[in-house]
């Protein structure tokens, strides 16, 4: 578990710390919120490559390898992005993160699952998912100390490379050797529709928020480094606070857990206008609100993990790593787009949608994965 955690805290390092830092970095020199959503779309093309291949490669290869193939690559794209300053060359390694990022992703979901039993699942998951959101908090703790310039960078490479060494330690237990199932990854979408959208939310607001966050409290009048801070403690409220949520998974309905838990999220986005200039109350609406976003994902895998297993569960995630990708490049986008529509409403309205659409879908499959 602990070799897994590291995992995922360093799957969720590498993009909280690429996604500002790289949207700062770019609209230094000048780059408009289109040229940055567009960047920030290149990491999803990554997934959308490497998403069906990774069940046979895990067969292939073995979990252990491709993990840290992952995290070695994460660390070699990292440290060039400072040593190659043309704009245009980001987006091929951009597009390297993305790939590396899927394949942390989705085996270590894997492995938790493999860990877990139905009765402890959504607690397993909690923790999962609180070590991710950690990952993400300390990219944005890292710039709001060192700044955005190379340096960061670096510090990503070196913890990157530093992952590597529970997941090689021979005092960790090597994931189950993964067998691929026969059918078709569309058959997989149609088994558990649910999962799907919930992966296209999550990864459309997860990528759209890290990119524009910041640039959107720096429009509300933020400086550089409070920005930073505001989407640190929107981290440290998704680290927190999916305990009790995981708790609550194991207690109660899961598939209303997470239709209520997108309510509230659709809700609360929209009072960001609104709490964002009061300082001690918008850190705390953020803090609530990155709790209950990253919670719908949380209950979500839980549910999954229960319902199936197997093969079914592994191509499950394959083309869960397929929605993601078709997230993370409709919401920069979309984001991008409504930021140029209003500074003040473009992001949350967008954000405040997605929720209410995934919501509205949920009452529609409240029996279905």
């Amino acid at each position: 578990m602990a070799a897994v955690i590291a995992t995922a805290a360093i799957f969720g390092l590498t993009y909280g710390l690429t996604a500002p830092l790289i949207a700062d970095n770019l609209a230094e020199r000048g780059a408009g919120e289109a040229l940055i959503g567009a960047n920030a779309a290149m990491h999803a093309l990554g997934v959308l490559l490497i998403a069906p291949l990774l069940p046979r490669l895990a067969v292939r290869f073995g979990q252990r390898g491709l993990i840290v193939a992952a995290l070695l690559l994460s660390a070699c794209t990292l440290a060039l992005f400072p040593l190659l300053p043309l704009i245009w060359l980001w987006f091929p390694l951009r597009f390297a993160l993305g790939m590396a990022a899927e394949v942390l992703g989705v085996l270590s979901e894997t492995w938790t699952n493999d860990l877990a039993d139905d009765a402890t699942r959504g607690r397993a998951m909690a923790i999962y998912m609180a070590a991710l959101s950690l990952g993400y908090a300390g990219g944005p703790a890292i710039l709001s100390v060192v700044g955005t310039d190379s340096l960061a960078y670096w510090i990503g490479a070196a913890i990157a490379l530093l992952a590597i060494v529970p997941v090689l330690s021979p005092w960790t237990i090597a994931p189950q050797p993964m067998q691929a199932g026969h059918a078709r990854p569309w058959q997989y979408l149609r088994l558990a529709p649910v999962a799907m959208a919930t992966t296209v939310l999550n990864a459309a607001v997860e990528t759209a928020g890290l990119s524009f966050i910041a640039l959107y409290a720096g429009d509300q009048g933020w400086s550089e480094a409070s920005a930073m801070r505001l989407v640190t403690t929107l981290m440290i409220g998704a680290i927190v606070l999916q305990l009790p949520i995981g708790w609550l998974a194991d207690r109660m309905d899961r598939s209303r857990l997470a239709m209520l838990l997108a309510v509230v999220s659709a809700l609360g986005a929209l009072t960001w206008p609104y709490v964002l200039g009061h300082g001690m109350l918008a850190y705390a609406a953020v803090f609530v609100w990155g709790g209950v976003f990253v919670g719908i994902y949380t209950v979500m895998l839980a549910l999954v993990g229960e319902r199936f297993s197997g093969a079914e569960l592994v191509g499950i995630y394959a083309m869960m790593g397929l929605a993601w990708g078709v997230g993370a490049l409709v919401g920069p986008a979309s984001v991008g787009l409504g930021m140029q529509w209003s500074d003040t409403w473009g992001l949350p309205a967008t954000i405040a949608i997605g929720c209410a659409m995934f919501a509205a879908f949920m009452a529609t499959r409240r029996h279905s994965a």
